[in-house]
Parts: structure tokens; sequence; C-alpha cells
């Protein structure tokens, strides 16, 4: 089972992580419906969601592309753009159902619902994120081989790494390692 990270600051972003090394080593996280399943739990979007298919994966994975699409897209302005196909693809999925809301008489909540509604759920997250201000501060990793995209929340907007347990510290300890071998040359 996939280890999944949620550290993106927006659930869009954090599926659209759950591909990983997009332009080297390609590590697909979602690959069997126990994988969608872990994700939506480890992200808390559905509390019961019904059991996802070898189709809905293949859903995940096709919205997943579209969202990471068009949020590049919306980074890097006219330089790139997100296929129609994959515009309409978020358009319609966002047009979707949402997982239901149930409240108890002791004030608990409980959110049901299919793949379909997270989906759905995600597709609109997507779409809010990119039409709000929020969206100026999103960010790709700083690491040249990550590209995982997250919201910059830090005081002074300094936030270089998608996380530290993944790239920060991976990237510090080679620049401390090469300024080490530099040292010993000199």
């Amino acid at each position: 089972m996939n280890e999944f990270v949620y550290v993106s600051g927006r659930h869009c972003l954090d599926f659209a992580g759950t591909i990983l090394w997009r332009r080297t080593l390609r590590t697909e996280l979602l690959e069997k419906p126990e994988d969608l399943r872990h994700w939506v739990d480890g992200a808390n979007l559905c509390d019961e969601m019904d059991p996802p298919s070898s189709g809905s994966v293949a859903d995940a994975q096709r919205l997943r592309e579209a969202i990471y699409s068009a949020v590049t897209a919306s980074l890097t302005g006219s330089a790139h753009r997100a296929t129609q196909e994959e515009v309409s693809l978020l358009n319609i999925a966002a047009g979707g159902p949402l997982p239901a809301l149930t409240l108890s008489r002791e004030r608990d909540t409980t959110s049901t619902g299919s793949p379909d509604n997270v989906l759905s759920l995600l597709a609109r997250d997507t779409i809010e994120l990119i039409g709000s201000a929020e969206m100026t501060k999103v960010k790709e990793c700083s690491n040249p081989d990550c590209t995982r995209l997250f919201v910059d929340l830090s005081r002074g907007f300094s936030r270089r790494w998608c996380g530290m347990a993944e790239c920060g510290n991976r990237i510090k300890a080679a620049d401390y390692r090469r300024r080490k071998k530099l040292q010993s040359i000199d």
C-alpha cells in the first residue's frame, strides 16, 4: 500500500501529487482501487465511500492529470494552457453531486458517497483554487526532480519545498555533502 502525503495545503494539490517525479521517474501511487480508498481516507474527504473499482481509479487518474495541467497552466500563464478536454473534464466532474453530509442528534457529522462524489469535490476544489487569490500563492517544489504543487502560506512567502521530510531534507543533505566534498578538495 502506498504512503500518501498531505502537505500541499489543498486537497486538489495533494491529489495531483499522487504521481511523483513527473519529469523523471514517473511513479504512480494510484494503481489499485485500495490505493484510491486509502488516499480518500487519509485526506478525510469521505467517511464512508462506496468501494472504488478499477474504472474509478482510471477516472481518478484522468481527473488528477486535468487538475495538474489546469493548475500549472494557471501558474505559468500563457506559456501553457490546459486542453479543452481537460477543462471539460474538470467542469463535468465539478458539476456532479458531492458526498452527502448527515448530522446526528449528538451533533456528529458523517459524509457518505461514491468515488465520483469525491472526484466532484476535488474538481470543485481545483476550480475554486484557480479562481481565487490563493492561486498567487501556489508554487512548485524547488527540488528539480519533484513536481509537487503546494500553497505557500509561510511568513514572507519563503517556503521552497513541498515538505521537509520529502524534499527539503534530501536537498539540504545533498548540498551539505557537496560543500564538504568541495572543502576536502581545497
